[in-house]
């Protein structure tokens, strides 16, 4: 099986991805078998994360804790692009890794180290010695917490969107092989998915609320409206000045003056 160059980028720009189903298993030496299984197993475990109700931080550390499981490495990391800074960065999301030199906050330019790199070409990239290629920028992070070897795939959307990017380090020289770089790719891009369907069902939940709140709002501004003979504008206001003076949201403000409501009602 072909073994991977120092800097290895399987899949051209303009290649189509390789589908997992296109992996013929029964081929495979024993290792391969076994990696293979493994895979299929991150990829089920992620697949399951899409229908779920995971918050994202959640599915962002369960996507690299399967990952590093299943592939053995020493540190599995996973970064996001950030769109809502200008220029946009991609910042360390998630890690398996407990060091606290890994853990802290980290962000990178787009163009920038490896993953910046992976993010700009929008493949993947193998790296036999970190400590010997020009590209990555965290040298004295690498030879203290021994990391040699890397894997860098880009986290890639149907539309060839890349939003992140998901790193693999061995803590003993690895040449990864085409195999590796297939089965790590398609995890990267369930993964991918299972993040932009989490982003989209956070950005419904919100939307309802505030539609919510909007209702409840105006529901409220009614009953002032007929209680204290107010104008809109000035129920609006004024339930916005109760909001400030009490540092409570005005969701909460105007749910009082329903239940208020309700409560004279039924006297």
């Amino acid at each position: 099986m072909t073994k991977c160059q120092d800097e290895f980028t399987p899949v051209s720009g303009n290649s189509p991805r390789i589908p997992i189903v296109a992996i013929k298993a029964p081929h495979m030496e024993t290792y391969d078998q076994q990696l293979y299984d493994g895979y299929i197993k991150a990829l089920t475990d992620i697949s399951h994360a899409i229908t779920s109700d995971l918050f994202l931080e959640d599915l962002l550390k369960l996507i690299v804790m399967v990952t590093a499981k299943v592939t053995g490495v020493e540190i599995c990391s996973l970064w996001l692009i950030d769109e809502d800074v200008t220029p946009p960065k991609i910042r360390l999301k998630a890690t398996q890794s407990i060091d606290p030199d890994y853990l802290k906050d980290r962000a990178l330019e787009l163009n920038e180290g490896i993953v910046g790199h992976v993010v700009t070409e929008k493949r993947p990239v193998a790296i036999n010695d970190v400590l010997r290629n020009p590209r990555f920028k965290e040298k004295d992070m690498a030879r203290k917490l021994g990391l040699v070897s890397m894997m860098s795939v880009p986290l890639k959307l149907k539309n060839d969107k890349v939003i992140g990017v998901l790193n693999c380090f061995t803590s003993t020289p690895h040449a990864f092989t085409d195999t590796e770089i297939n089965l790590f790719t398609a995890v990267a891009n369930q993964a991918a998915l299972a993040i932009l369907n989490t982003e989209l069902m956070v950005k419904t939940k919100v939307i309802q609320e505030e539609l919510e709140t909007r209702k409840m709002v105006e529901r409220a501004k009614e009953i002032l409206m007929n209680r204290k003979r107010m104008k809109a504008d000035q129920a609006f206001r004024w339930i916005q000045k109760r909001s400030m003076d009490s540092r409570k949201p005005i969701r909460r403000i105007a749910e009082a003056i329903l239940l208020s409501e309700d409560l004279t009602s039924q006297e």
